[in-house]
């Protein structure tokens, strides 16, 4: 009997310290994260008349990038590719009005949660910048923050992106 203990004890130990390595090095895992180009929803008494313009979308490209480099340096995230995604809602800037769909997108990227990021502008000076992340096993929304630019302009709009994942994700996320 006391040769049996002899032989398991160590074999005990092994696996309690491999088990707790293989949880440490998954918490020390970057998250798969499918950030997807910031989209802007107009409420203006101008959206009707005066649509997004070349100035708009380099805005939204600045915010996007702005966003997705902060995230990848944080080394908590790694970024998945986006660039072939052929969903409708993708191509036509309309992830935000999915009920979701992005999350299923970013799914079939191999992530393992998904980025939206929105600037609605209330007018011309005044806008406000959100990003909300889903689970991509569930589709709930796992964080959402907001942040409002007052008497700005839209090339504001990255600093209010660098702001949200400075201050809001990545705080958090320590």
């Amino acid at each position: 009997m006391r040769y049996i203990a002899l032989i398991l004890a160590p074999a005990i130990v092994l696996s309690a310290l491999a088990v707790a390595g293989a949880a440490e090095t998954a918490a020390l895992s970057p998250t798969k994260i499918a950030v997807f180009p910031f989209e802007m929803e107009d409420f203006s008494a101008a959206a009707g008349y005066i649509p997004p313009d070349e100035i708009d979308r380099e805005q939204l490209r600045l915010s996007t990038e702005e966003a997705r480099r902060l995230i990848a340096e944080s080394g908590r995230y790694q970024l998945v590719d986006v660039g072939a995604v052929n969903a409708e809602a993708a191509k036509a800037g309309k992830l935000r009005d999915c009920d979701g769909c992005e999350a299923r997108i970013a799914a079939g990227l191999g992530a393992d949660q998904s980025m939206i990021g929105i600037v609605t502008r209330v007018s011309r000076t005044e806008y406000a910048v959100t990003y909300k992340i889903r689970d991509i096993r569930s589709g709930a929304i796992v964080d959402t923050e907001q942040t409002d630019l007052r008497m700005g302009a839209n090339v504001a709009w990255s600093r209010g992106a660098r702001w949200l994942i400075q201050n809001r994700l990545l705080e958090r996320v320590k």
